[in-house]
Order: structure tokens, then sequence, then C-alpha cells
């Protein structure tokens, strides 16, 4: 793992589901019920309790993000959060940093020290990688300005070369 030179934010190249970290982030569908991508590793890593708790909380908005154990995980839980689907609009922009966001507020609600986040939305969603990351990056850092006080190591987790090669750059 990659110290940047902002306190507490780390880049790791490698599979989000074998982290060892308080919380991972699931770039989840509105369903919650797995699928394809971190969605599908993260379900098929965790087991499936991960499922059936998924399902007791009835889906998910774009943007938002809801809560639940990490199973079979290293991670004690995993944080949901559904990205938008690219279509240029200026939404797609407020909707990408709200997941960001959101997953912050519910990760320092729940005491959570060390979270996570894959390039939500840049898979099946097809958002550009360097406009997202540089979303991700822009709203971690500056939830992070805003909650100096709270102790908490944020992690991308980067599945392949050229995501972590722009997280540097980035950072």
């Amino acid at each position: 793992m990659l110290e940047t030179s902002r306190k507490n934010i780390y880049i790791d190249l490698g599979d989000i589901t074998k982290l060892d970290c308080q919380c991972i982030v699931n770039a989840a569908n509105k369903s919650l019920l797995g699928g394809g991508g971190v969605d599908g590793a993260i379900h098929r890593a965790a087991g499936p309790k991960l499922l059936a708790e998924c399902r007791t909380l009835h889906g998910c908005r774009t943007g938002e993000a809801k809560i639940t154990k990490g199973y079979n995980l290293k991670a004690e839980y995993v944080i949901h959060t559904v990205g938008p689907v690219y279509s240029g609009a200026e939404s797609d922009r407020r909707l990408l940093a709200e997941c960001y966001r959101n997953s912050l507020d519910l990760a320092r609600e729940y005491h959570i020290h060390s979270i996570a986040f894959p390039a939500i939305s840049t898979g099946v969603y097809g958002y550009p990688l360097s406009e997202a990351a540089t979303i991700a990056a822009a709203t971690v850092i500056e939830w992070m300005e805003t909650h100096p006080d709270d102790d908490i190591s944020v992690i991308f987790s980067c599945f392949d070369k050229r995501t972590y090669e722009l997280y540097q750059k980035l950072m």
C-alpha cells in the first residue's frame, strides 16, 4: 500500500475483497442483490449471509449508501453505494460525489476507522476513469478537510495497474 502526500489516504493495487481494513465499499446496483464486477466479487467473497442481509435493505437509490456486515470478508462492514450510469450530464458528477460523501458519513456514524473504495461507476456503468477518479479524490479530500477530528484512513483500491497509476498521479 502506498501512502500519498495526503494524511491517511492510501492507494492499493489488488483485490478489494482481500483488504485487511474495517470496511470496504461495494459499487452496487440499485437492488443490492449482487451483480457483476466488484459487486459480484464482494458477494461471492462475503458468502450467502450478505445477500440475505441485503434483501432486508430493499434496495438503494443512486448516490445513497447503506451498510451491512462483512461476513466472510476480512472487513467487518460493507458499505453499498449505487453510482450513476454515465450519461455526461452534470447530475452524474453530483451523484458520484454523493456516493463517496454518503459512504464516508455512514462510516463516521459507525465509528469506522479504515475504509476502502473501488473506482465507483467506472465498469459497466461507463464513467470515464480519469473523470471518476478526479471526482473521487476531490470528494474524499474535501470530506477529510471538513472532518479534521475524524481518525479515518481511506484506501483507493485499484483493480488494475491503469487505475492505480491514475490515482498515483492524482495524489
